[in-house]
């Protein structure tokens, strides 16, 4: 992991490592990151990639959700 440059953006976020919970229905234990933001970028129910790296990990994005990003990145840089 890198940490901060000057081509990264920060966003607030939160994560969890679900456990299995059969209060919850959460069968799978999983990751989940949970920051609305990341919803502009890639909606619900649309699927990416997730690759590790050195110190996290690194999540692909597909064409469509590529151009959302640049939206949302103008408005970040106001």
């Amino acid at each position: 992991m890198t940490g901060p440059a000057e081509s990264k953006v920060e966003i607030e976020a939160k994560v969890y490592i679900h456990k299995r919970d059969p209060l919850t229905r959460s069968k799978i234990p999983h990751i989940d990151i949970e920051a609305p933001i990341l919803n502009e970028i890639i909606k619900p129910d649309e699927t990416t990639f997730v690759s590790g790296k050195e110190g996290g990990v690194f999540i692909g994005l597909r064409r469509e959700m590529l151009a959302r990003l640049e939206h949302v990145l103008e408005k970040l840089e106001k």
